[in-house]
Formats: C-alpha cells, sequence, structure tokens
C-alpha cells in the first residue's frame, strides 16, 4: 500500500485509524517480542492494518499456532489478507474475538497484540474493548499494545494507560521508548 493510499484510509476511517504513517518494523519486534508471540499456542491481533505487525506474528509464531487478525476497516482488511493468504484476518472489531476463537475450537488466547489508537476511542469503547480483551485471555495471557511518545499524556491516553489498563490488570509494564518508529511510540503489556 502506498503512503497516500494509506493516509487516504487514515482520513476515510479517523476514528479508528490513529496512525499518520505504518508501524515500523523496530515496534513490530518489541511488541511481539513482549507479547511472547514465539511460544503462544494462540494468538489474536487487533486493528493489523496494512500488516506491519501480522508479518512480524506470522515469522515468529510456531508452525502449528492459530492466528486470528481482527481488523475493521474493509481496505486493510483486504490488504491484510491479500498480503498474507496464510493468516486468518477478519472484518470485524476486537469485541468479537470470542466469536471466531469459539468457531475455530478455542476458549480463549494466550497473547493478543493490539495496534489501536486507544487515545481516539471514548470511554464506553475503550472499556468494552478493555473487557472483551480481559474476557478473551486466558489465565496468564498477555496484552500487549502500544501509544505514540506523547499518548500517555494527554487526557485520553493517560486515563487508558495509567488508569484503566492497571483497573483491569494490576501491574502494566511497559518498554523504552522507540525512537526509529514515525512517530517514536511506547509498548504497555499487562497479563492476566
Amino acid at each position: 500500500m502506498s503512503t497516500l493510499s494509506f493516509l487516504k484510509q487514515v482520513v476515510r476511517a479517523n476514528r479508528s485509524t490513529g496512525a499518520i504513517a505504518p508501524s515500523g518494523k523496530q515496534l513490530a519486534e518489541v511488541l511481539t517480542d513482549m507479547a511472547g508471540v514465539s511460544e503462544a499456542k494462540v494468538i489474536v491481533e487487533y486493528g493489523p492494518g496494512t500488516g506491519v505487525f501480522t508479518e512480524a506474528i506470522l515469522a515468529k509464531k510456531q508452525l502449528d499456532a492459530y492466528f486470528l487478525a481482527l481488523e475493521v476497516n474493509d481496505q486493510f482488511a483486504e490488504i491484510t489478507r491479500e498480503r498474507f493468504p496464510e493468516a486468518h484476518v477478519v472484518h470485524d472489531c476486537a469485541q468479537n474475538a470470542h466469536v471466531y476463537l469459539k468457531e475455530a475450537g478455542f476458549s480463549g488466547c494466550d497473547t493478543i497484540v493490539s495496534g489501536l489508537p486507544w487515545t481516539l476511542f471514548d470511554d464506553a469503547l475503550q472499556n468494552e474493548i478493555l473487557e472483551a480483551t480481559y474476557n478473551v485471555l486466558e489465565p496468564g495471557g498477555k496484552f500487549v499494545t502500544f501509544a505514540y511518545a506523547m499518548s500517555p499524556y494527554i487526557p485520553s491516553g493517560r486515563k487508558f494507560f495509567r488508569e484503566k489498563m492497571v483497573e483491569r490488570f494490576g501491574a502494566v509494564g511497559r518498554s523504552k521508548h522507540i525512537w526509529k518508529n514515525l512517530p517514536p511510540c511506547v509498548v504497555f503489556i499487562a497479563e492476566k
């Protein structure tokens, strides 16, 4: 996908696409390593976009691990399906991960890798997705997401990353800043 096409999707779906450019490979490496993708048996990705995290997940996951990606933007879902025909990419919202996992014979997942733009979501949507995330994770499961470097300091970001995640999961860890991403970002991890 060209940068111009990506930016068109950002403008078209500005409440569900929070990026100004596709995520970088360094962010994808940190995110998938922190998520423990290489050890997981059932992996879910929220918001694969054009597939930067998807590519890293597919490269690291065990051959017999089940991988499901949920993308709410129909254009991004189609692009990711075309790029990675071996991935199970569904055009649907993150809250419905349990439906597709159940269809595949799983009661939950070991890890969730999220590319969702949490600071763009209102309180109700943040709560709904976070609750669905907690419920679909198996005990000991990991939820890994990221934020642009300034996001945890704006009101909606501070509330999500420093309050809601902590209230739901308890301790929340974070990576060092990833300066090679555009814009720079930080990864957050929580365990059920």
